[in-house]
């Protein structure tokens, strides 16, 4: 009898294994319409303004915007899904000249394809797009400083680096787009008459403490300023500010005079 049971349970599991494999290979099959992504080939304009929007090609979505970063796509059922951290566009419409979609904020964006070839002159700066400097000069900052019958110089270097920055934000097409910035890294050196007694790097990173992450992530060190020298040491203001927007979050950068920092959150 428990010979016939242990047979029973492997019928079971085997069929219930061919189940799963089943529904696996739906859901492959169900991952991405090939059609749908075919018919989106192309440059897209915006059917009232006739603005190019976008340009398809593979399964990759350029945009004209020269600090937008060209993104994955695929078509599942009926959703466009852009980007690695997926935005998803239900399609309302979509034929060989038209495409219907709603973006993230409810509005239903209607799309033609091209049929000029001058549109296609928009994406020709793309190789401009892997260097969207937001300041690509180094700033220097001399100050000079007297306290407690001693001179001091600060001195400040903003230097521009490789390091890009992602913000993400909607295009004027209600499409959710990327754009690349580069971040800053800032040099503070103290000198008592000619001896250096204080030279450090700055790096956004090492904010985290003060600048919440989620803000931390689209922010750039964009700059810092001798703010005053007291019994706590040389105060400098550093500013993390999200480029292209209004937000920015000052944090009080302290150097004492034994060369320890000290930071503190005074604006946002």
């Amino acid at each position: 009898m428990r010979k016939y049971y242990l047979i029973f349970i492997g019928v079971c599991w085997l069929l219930a294994l061919s189940g799963c494999q089943q529904k696996s290979s739906d859901a492959i099959d169900r991952e991405e319409s090939l059609t749908a992504k075919q018919l989106l080939q192309g440059i897209w304009v915006d059917a009232e303004s006739e603005t190019v929007t976008f340009k398809i090609k593979g399964d990759t979505v350029y945009y004209p915007d020269t600090t937008s970063i060209p993104a994955y796509f695929r078509i599942v059922d009926d959703t466009l899904m852009i980007g690695s951290t997926v935005t998803k566009y239900p399609i309302i419409k979509q034929a060989e000249h038209l495409f219907w979609f709603k973006s993230p904020n409810g509005e239903i964006i209607k799309l033609t394809r091209s049929t000029d070839a001058a549109d296609s002159a928009a994406f020709e700066h793309r190789k401009l797009m892997q260097s969207p400097i937001i300041n690509n000069k180094v700033v220097k900052r001399d100050t000079i400083v007297s306290f407690e019958g001693e001179r001091y110089h600060c001195y400040i270097a903003i230097n521009p680096t490789r390091s890009k920055v992602m913000k993400s934000e909607l295009s004027a097409d209600g499409v959710q787009v990327e754009n690349a910035y580069y971040d800053n890294l800032i040099h503070i050196s103290i000198f008592k008459g000619g001896t250096r007694i204080f030279s450090k790097n700055f790096v956004k990173q090492m904010y985290a403490q003060k600048v919440p992450a989620g803000f931390l992530n689209q922010a750039i060190l964009s700059d810092m300023d001798y703010d005053k020298t007291d019994a706590q040491g040389f105060h400098f203001n550093a500013t993390l500010c999200i480029p292209d927007a209004a937000s920015c979050y000052m944090v009080s950068t302290t150097v004492s005079i034994k060369g320890t920092v000290s930071m503190e959150l005074i604006e946002y």
